[in-house]
């Protein structure tokens, strides 16, 4: 069964935070670490593109280190928040509608929720070492929950038995997450339609003949 375990609960206990100056650094973190990258983005350029002098961002974070952690954090729980409510809107509906909801719901977190999961997903495998170790738990709980309701799928006869759970799962993540390098919500074709696409290719390969 779907996990209703909220695994945020594993997350590190948050920095405290919440003024504007702060939000505005995270924010302005966050899309810089997206667009130019982590390595290649310094605490100076972040204060500047948030209208602070360079030795203010020390006033409210210790280090860049600290800044990413709290950014990966926020890209993480959009995902796992947007799971559950998807799960518990779904519950008892027919097996393709329940993956089409959860995919949408992937790539809503992508494109729809700021830079802070984009970022995420991006900026994750080149962090440091002791934030992927404070992050990872979480991460792989997110997978989990993914696992499970394949495994689901699969338990109702929806999905062959003889296609690996673990795999489908790296397979349908490598390929939502990769959307943040090609897909255009602006562009001509909308979420919808592309999470519709998605799932259908994935279904398409995976229901009996």
């Amino acid at each position: 069964m779907a996990r209703s375990l909220d695994i945020r609960s594993e997350l590190p206990p948050p920095i405290p935070m919440g003024t504007a100056a702060q939000l505005r650094l995270l924010d302005e973190g966050a899309h810089l670490f997206l667009t130019a990258g982590y390595a290649e983005t310094t605490m100076r350029e972040i204060a500047a593109a948030a209208g602070m002098k360079a030795g203010s961002i020390y006033h409210h974070f210790a280090s860049k280190e600290e800044l990413l952690e709290l950014i990966l954090v926020q890209g993480i729980d959009v995902m796992i928040q947007s799971f559950h409510q998807t799960h518990q809107e779904s519950c008892g509906a027919s097996p393709l509608f329940r993956l089409r909801a959860h995919i949408r719901a992937h790539l809503g977190s992508l494109f729809e929720h700021g830079p802070y999961t984009a970022t995420h997903v991006t900026t994750f495998p080149c962090a440091p070492a002791q934030v992927r170790k404070r992050i990872v738990p979480v991460r792989d709980g997110y997978e989990a929950l993914w696992t499970d309701l394949l495994q689901e799928l699969t338990d109702s006869g929806a999905i062959m038995p003889s296609t690996s759970t673990s795999m489908t799962r790296l397979i349908l993540m490598g390929a939502l997450n990769h959307t943040i390098e090609w897909f255009d919500p602006n562009g001509s074709q909308s979420i919808d339609q592309l999470a519709e696409a998605m799932t259908m290719q994935l279904w398409d390969g995976v229901t009996p003949r």
